[in-house]
């Protein structure tokens, strides 16, 4: 589905350690506006003097977000392939007082961060815009602030301080990660019928809009969806880039990269610092038809991803090819 990713107002940035001081010096500076005489004296605007360290502290982008993660190829695809799903998370130091449970969700309605519900529990948005160039550090600012919201008040998005803890700073890093794909959007809601009128028509418009998705159980990170005219297999793979691309090229130029008759791996794409193989499916294949088969791709990709051979020329070629067919995402 089309994602909702609304404009956020960013707050003015935090000064970082290295933005802190001439030599090192251990300096707290107010945060001053960009135009704005830089409060170390130099004479310079701030834009220009300390607030350029601190601007890039804010904005420099973090290629592989969910590192550290349980489930890391699951938070990337949740971020970037599945309409509907949600997951229960366990936070390293439990659950505050009036807080039953907190749950990550694809998107809200509303387009919404985060959500403190009337009976205290929180649901955090994973397919919002955020601020700076680290979604982890975004949205632990955001889980943060939804933890301490009054029940019943959604949470705004903002730049979270470049200081501020990221997810793996606050999630059990041994707490399970299962993530639980729905049909629709019914879990924004706990009353349908007493449902606000823009709460009713966002759900109406996102249940029309979600392309029916399947997660695997038989390996991880493994998405079937339908769409009109074929459908797709979207894995979310952990290895090294270079490597996967070599042990794709290998089965591929063998023969025995599909996943059964009609269906074929047709490239990739990148999200969030892992690779993601895409393969067609024929419109009568469904999610359930692809499990064996996916099972024992992964056995035949383990045997390739462990060769340290040179790839042969028919195997360099069928790299080229899906090199040239590879996207980035994010």
């Amino acid at each position: 589905m089309a994602k909702k990713r609304p404009q956020t107002t960013a707050t003015r940035p935090q000064l970082s350690d290295a933005a802190r001081g001439a030599e090192g010096a251990d300096v707290n500076y107010p945060v001053v506006g960009a135009r704005e005489p830089c409060p170390c004296g130099s004479g310079r605007r701030y834009k220009a003097c300390h607030g350029r360290a601190a601007a890039h502290a804010a904005t420099e982008l973090v290629h592989r977000p969910f590192e550290g993660l349980a489930g890391e190829g699951d938070w990337v695809a949740l971020r970037e392939l599945v309409p509907a799903a949600t997951v229960e998370l366990t936070l390293k130091d439990g659950l505050p007082e009036g807080v039953p449970s907190v749950t990550l969700a694809t998107v809200l309605p509303m387009a919404w961060p985060a959500l403190r519900r009337d009976d205290g529990t929180v649901l955090i948005g994973l397919q919002n815009d955020t601020a700076s160039g680290d979604i982890s550090r975004d949205l632990a600012d955001t889980l943060q602030r939804a933890l301490a919201a009054e029940p019943g008040t959604p949470v705004q998005g903002r730049r979270a301080p470049a200081d501020s803890p990221r997810l793996q700073d606050l999630l059990d890093p041994k707490g399970p990660f299962e993530p639980v794909v729905h049909d629709g959007f019914e879990f924004w809601v706990q009353d349908a019928e007493n449902a606000t009128p823009d709460v009713t028509a966002s759900l109406e418009r996102a249940n029309a809009a979600a392309i029916p998705t399947v997660k695997l159980t038989g390996v991880d990170s493994a998405y079937w969806c339908e769409t009109p005219e074929k459908n797709h297999l979207r894995w979310v793979m952990p290895y090294p880039e270079e490597r996967l691309l070599d042990a794709l090229a290998r089965l591929h130029a063998a023969g025995r990269s599909s996943l059964g008759e009609g269906t074929r791996l047709v490239g990739s794409f990148r999200a969030h610092g892992l690779t993601v193989p895409v393969w067609d499916l024929p419109s009568g294949v469904g999610a359930e038809d692809v499990e064996k088969p996916a099972a024992e791709f992964a056995e035949r990709l383990t045997t390739a991803l462990a060769s340290t051979a040179p790839l042969t020329a028919d195997e360099r070629r069928a790299r080229g090819g899906l090199t040239n067919r590879q996207v980035t995402l994010s």
